[in-house]
């Protein structure tokens, strides 16, 4: 039965990691020859004309910095709050039960959310800021629980130390704990942006599309998940490309956060070694 189970395990292991890099090669083959100089400088244009993805990336790089900047700061905050105040309160249970179902909900329903609170109120008004808005939603609580994890695994005894010295305990947690777990941590905000990346679903009720250059995400933004989403239906065949093209830098961003990550953990492994 060991043998059994050990064979049926590595069998359904190599099936996902044989998908896994047919999945990257058919977007690398059809993607990396897209990119070129156009692709980088040029921003979205009707079919027929040689346009490229630039606005495309302003949009969505404008967009995830500023989720990052709303989302990243209140759930280490929450993370913290969680772990080294509350604890097993009924209030703290019921703040991880909240991040739970959050982080278990489709991004589509957050993007209805987003569009109910904030884009219907301004009269079918879509804007870069509701889409940030939107994204800091799914990295909100990734961050919080990432922390909490986090700062339960530094001993008691480094934060004992510290307070039998005198430090209050704000400073414990900022100069203590924090330093201790801060790989793990900073490991969690990468994995939560990698997230959002990739996401269309509360980008089409949001931010929606553009052909213009974001500006100051004031009105409708190019970002590159829904320029994705609708150049590939698309039956023209420059279009198609951009679209692969765009998938390609997608993937390559996330694959490269993913592996920045692994990265960081095992240099810490070594550390502690």
């Amino acid at each position: 039965m060991n043998q059994a189970l050990s064979i049926f395990s590595a069998i359904a292991s190599f099936i996902g990691i044989f998908f896994l890099g047919w999945i990257l090669l058919e977007v690398a083959i059809n993607g990396i020859t897209a990119l070129n100089w156009d692709f980088f400088t040029k921003r979205t244009l009707p079919t027929g004309e040689e346009g490229g993805m630039a606005n495309a990336i302003l949009g969505t790089l404008m967009m995830t910095a500023l989720a990052t900047i709303i989302g990243v700061p209140i759930g280490i905050f929450s993370g913290v709050y969680l772990s080294e105040y509350v604890q097993d309160t009924r209030l703290a249970n019921l703040m991880r039960f909240s991040s739970t179902v959050i982080m278990s909900t489709p991004s589509i329903i957050i993007g209805l959310f987003v569009y109910t609170i904030l884009v219907l109120p301004s009269y079918g008004s879509f804007s870069g800021y509701a889409g940030a808005i939107a994204l800091s939603f799914i990295i909100l609580p990734v961050v919080s629980r990432t922390t909490e994890d986090m700062l339960q695994l530094v001993p008691s005894s480094l934060r004992e130390s510290a307070l039998a010295l005198g430090s209050p305990k704000w400073k414990s947690i900022t100069q203590i704990t924090f330093r201790a777990a801060k790989t793990g941590i900073i490991t969690g905000i990468i994995l939560s942006i990698a997230r959002i990346s990739g996401e269309t679903a509360p980008l089409l009720f949001t931010a929606m599309n553009s052909f213009y250059w974001p500006g100051f995400m004031t009105g409708q933004t190019a970002n590159l998940t829904v320029t994705i989403y609708e150049y590939a239906m698309q039956p023209y065949k420059d279009l198609k490309t951009l679209a692969w093209g765009a998938s390609f830098l997608i993937t390559i961003s996330v694959l490269g956060m993913n592996i920045m990550t692994r990265f960081m953990f095992r240099s810490k492994s070594n550390d502690l070694k």
